[in-house]
């Protein structure tokens, strides 16, 4: 289970300032309260360090990707005033964060999700006024058809990558770092990219040490062996608890932000995720999904080694079917 793959620290060639990040994060701020970090006692004596889990699983939509949503829809309509209606693709958060700011902006919002996509991540984008459209077995295959709609319907696409997005989203480090000060390490978990690319642009932009270490699921492993080969590699996917990291082929844009900025990147198992899934709800009592647990999962890999150490953990989501939820807390296969 165990393959990392390192690369030295770097500044990222062009990065935005700290003025636009903050600029961007006054944008998320008028819609959403910032979210909690905590540094959880048992949290921290588990893994026997100062442990601070940023709980983006306690958004309004219950994942950070509302706040990327929130910052590219003000950003399109000051460009395009008179657009007609969005369309996107999604494994599920970032779907939600298209409907929710499309529909406080009044606009059609359609959004592709592949066949077998998680039930309730489905009825809540339509519970937010999405015309859900099913196609593909996997995220890639939803989010070319999205594009080939978006030609035939004259929508806007939202990409699932765009710098926007990441500006959005990087409203949660700075809340973090803000709060927290330098940590020597924060893991964060890799789906397209956004999150951890935020987390780098702010890291940089406030000029702290902290160490950035990537995280994917092994049945997801495309940025890993694209770190590994130094080139984007695309990979199968086969984890089934960590769909919000299901990406078959890297985002280039993304992959040359976590190549300059992440000191490496650290594969999970479904069953170690799982199993962070648990330590989670033991430990801090709340519901984190197995894309959200993934940090916690290496974290607790490398115990070890973080002995009296300053740590980050994001808890990016806690949106997860409540009989998988169940079964992983009841250690059901």
């Amino acid at each position: 289970m165990t393959a990392l793959a390192a690369v030295a620290p770097a500044r990222l060639p062009t990065r935005p300032t700290l003025a636009v990040l903050r600029a961007a994060a006054d944008i998320v701020h008028r819609h959403m309260a910032p979210t909690a970090q905590r540094a959880w006692p048992q949290l921290s004596a588990a893994l026997g360090a100062e442990v601070w889990v940023k709980h983006e699983n306690q958004t309004p939509l219950g994942a950070f990707k509302v706040r990327g949503g929130l910052v590219y829809f003000e950003r399109l309509l000051r460009r395009e005033p008179q657009l007609a209606g969005v369309i996107g693709a999604t494994r599920g958060n970032h779907g939600q964060s298209v409907a929710y700011a499309a529909g406080r902006a009044g606009l059609p919002c359609v959004i592709v999700v592949p066949h077998g996509n998680s039930r309730e991540k489905n009825a809540a984008m339509r519970a937010l006024g999405a015309e859900l459209i099913e196609h593909g077995e996997d995220f890639q295959e939803a989010r070319e058809h999205a594009g080939a709609l978006a030609q035939e319907r004259r929508l806007h696409l939202v990409p699932s990558f765009h710098d926007d997005l990441v500006l959005g989203v990087a409203s949660y480090a700075l809340e973090l770092f803000d709060a927290t000060g330098t940590l020597d390490r924060v893991y964060v978990p890799i789906g397209l990219g956004s999150g951890i690319c935020g987390v780098i642009a702010v890291r940089d932009a406030l000029g702290l040490s902290s160490e950035i270490v990537g995280v994917v699921a092994s049945g997801a492993p495309a940025y890993a062996r694209s770190l590994a080969a130094g080139r984007c590699v695309p990979h199968a996917v086969t984890t089934v608890l960590a769909d919000g990291m299901a990406c078959r082929v890297p985002e280039p844009a993304a992959f040359d932000i976590i190549r300059a900025g992440a000191s490496r990147i650290v594969e999970v198992g479904d069953d170690e995720i799982a199993a962070a899934m648990r330590l989670a709800f033991e430990t801090t009592h709340t519901v984190v999904e197995g894309a959200g647990a993934a940090a916690l999962a290496a974290a607790w890999r490398e115990r070890e080694v973080l002995a009296g150490r300053r740590i980050g953990l994001i808890f990016s989501g806690g949106n997860i079917d409540r009989a998988l939820y169940a079964a992983v807390l009841a250690e059901t296969p």
